[in-house]
């Protein structure tokens, strides 16, 4: 496993892990873990997505992390 895909395999767990656990009810779905594994994940594999030179992917993870980060945000002003 070269360096992108354990890049990409990091971030794509992370985001898969979190569905899982909220799927679950292991977490909540507007709790701080949840958020910060998405931001995490979605900005691995974003990163790993601009390794690929893969533009759709980057859209979606780039995309992914910033709307998870509005609603980390979001969540600690309440």
């Amino acid at each position: 496993m070269n360096y992108t895909d354990l890049i990409s395999t990091i971030g794509v767990s992370l985001i898969l892990l979190a569905f899982f656990l909220n799927t679950f009810k292991y977490i909540a779905d507007n709790g701080k873990l949840y958020f910060v594994m998405n931001i995490t994940g979605g900005a691995f594999a974003c990163y790993g997505s601009i390794l690929l030179g893969s533009v759709p992917f980057i859209i979606l993870e780039g995309t992914w992390s910033i709307v998870a980060l509005v609603g980390l945000i979001k969540n600690l002003k309440q």
